[in-house]
This record gives C-alpha cells, structure tokens and sequence, in this order.
C-alpha cells in the first residue's frame, strides 16, 4: 500500500493508492493513516483509486475521522467512483462523512 501527501493551505491531502480498503490490507492502512495523520487537523482522502471498501475499511475510515475531530479537525472523502459511493449511500455513510466529487472541492469546503 502506497499513501502519498501533499498540504494546501492547512490541509492535508491523501493520496491512496490502492484498488480496495478491506480485510486484506485494513492493518496497514490503519497504521499508515495514523501516522500520516498524527498531528494534523484537517485532511481529505483522495479516493479516485479505490475501487472497493467492505466494512473493514468502512470502520478504518471512520476511525480516521475520530482521530482528526478530537482535535476538532474534519476528515473529508473525495473523487469515490460510482460503487463506492453506493455503499457509503447505502451504509448511510454519506451522513457521516463529507463526501466531495473532487479534491479540489473537499479542500475549498475548509474555507
């Protein structure tokens, strides 16, 4: 599993490069988020190459949102493909999380 950063402003993006967030690779994901995560406030994930999550993943993600509103910071999900936002949809994670249709757009939501 690959995770990229960048920051603009005070946001940090996410770049996850990885097909899928689920049992297989939940461990590793957790521990890479909480490391990129440490410290900061707000972060959006940039999701365009995710093409699947189970409900592993769902809870790694709602784990990263905890972490960062303790700190009362916000984790926003951007750029989910069509299936992937069916599940978020259908799961009612869509009121949970900000969902953005870009990076771009998840990181103005800051402002």
């Amino acid at each position: 599993m690959d995770l990229n950063t960048r920051s603009q402003g005070n946001v940090l993006v996410i770049e996850c490069n990885v097909e899928s967030i689920d049992a297989a690779n939940v461990g590793q994901f957790r521990s890479m988020m909480q490391s990129v995560l440490a410290g900061q406030k707000n972060a959006v994930l940039d999701m365009s190459r995710i093409a699947f999550v189970d409900s592993s993943g769902l809870g790694a993600l709602i784990a990263c949102l905890r972490e960062l509103s303790v700190r009362k910071g916000d984790f926003r999900l951007a750029g989910m493909n069509d299936s992937v936002r069916a599940l978020f949809e259908l799961m009612r994670m869509h009121k949970v999380f900000s969902i953005h249709d870009t990076v771009e757009g998840a990181v103005e939501s800051f402002a």
